[in-house]
């Protein structure tokens, strides 16, 4: 029975299934069936997305994303830092890692205890305090594309926020076709701080967490609240992620993402965990 090596990371709630494909131990006839079956929860091993390391001819390394569902993202802030610390326990690099996305080059460095900061190209398509028509009637939102698209809505308490079922409409609404959205609730805190919820596209629920929405959200609240970086995010697992950036003249630019990035365990994908 054929096997496949894997290592199982989180980074903030998002949990990923990452593979060293640099020899080519996936087979791409049957490389979207095994990541349906693998990401099953219960029925295999169960996580929001597949992540392969492979060869680069330009930087460390360049890598291959996959939601939950086999569709391929661009970018994932949570993932990427996984992909970083896993490049330094492989010896790819060291503590300053490079690597290809189909949203650009991402830099990242990997501190002591699996703390990771990357660099996020910079952010684009931003609009803020637009009309939507939504079936519970008018709802004023905002977007941006932090690598990938999101949709950002401010409520007074997201621990009430209708996340499945307004993330769904959102994420599959006509403003929003054909690719779709990733749909972000966010509210400030008495702390200062920010507490975000995330329907994630591709996943088609809500996640713990998600790295790019909490960027987004960051980004827009800043733009609404005129608040200053770094900016600190409780995610719906209780991981704080905290987003840098420099803002000018309504855009911003030099956007790091930072937060942990936990190996769980390794080990090896049976034929029966996807068949």
């Amino acid at each position: 029975m054929k096997s496949i090596p894997f290592y199982k990371m989180s980074g903030a709630g998002n949990d990923f299934i990452l593979i060293d494909n640099r020899t080519g131990v996936m087979d791409e006839l049957t490389l979207i069936e095994l990541i349906k079956g693998v990401c099953r929860h219960k029925l295999s091993v169960g996580a929001d997305g597949v992540i392969l390391i492979e060869n680069s001819d330009t930087v460390d390394f360049r890598w291959r994303f996959f939601n939950a569902d086999a569709s391929v993202a661009e970018m994932c802030g949570n993932g990427a830092r996984c992909a970083a610390r896993m490049a330094c326990m492989l010896g790819i690099a060291q503590t300053r890692v490079r690597f290809e996305t189909i949203a650009g080059i991402i830099d990242a460095e990997v501190a002591p205890g699996g703390q990771v900061k990357i660099r996020l190209t910079d952010p684009s398509e931003a609009r803020v305090n637009f009309p939507v028509a939504l079936s519970t009637g008018i709802s004023t939102i905002s977007s941006i594309n932090t690598g990938v698209p999101h949709v950002v809505i401010e409520m007074e308490d997201v621990a009430h926020a209708p996340v499945r079922d307004m993330g769904r409409e959102v994420r599959y609404h006509n403003d929003f076709s054909p690719a779709g959205t990733n749909v972000n609730f966010v509210s400030k805190q008495t702390d200062g701080m920010l507490a975000v919820r995330t329907y994630e596209r591709g996943v088609e629920n809500e996640t713990l967490a998600c790295g790019t929405g909490a960027t987004a959200s960051a980004l827009i609240m800043a733009h609404r609240h005129g608040l200053t970086s770094p900016v600190r995010l409780t995610t719906k697992s209780g991981s704080i992620l905290t987003i840098y950036f420099e803002q000018k003249d309504g855009r911003f630019y030099n956007l790091y993402l930072e937060g942990d990035a936990r190996l769980i365990y390794t080990a090896q994908l049976n034929e029966e965990a996807w068949k």
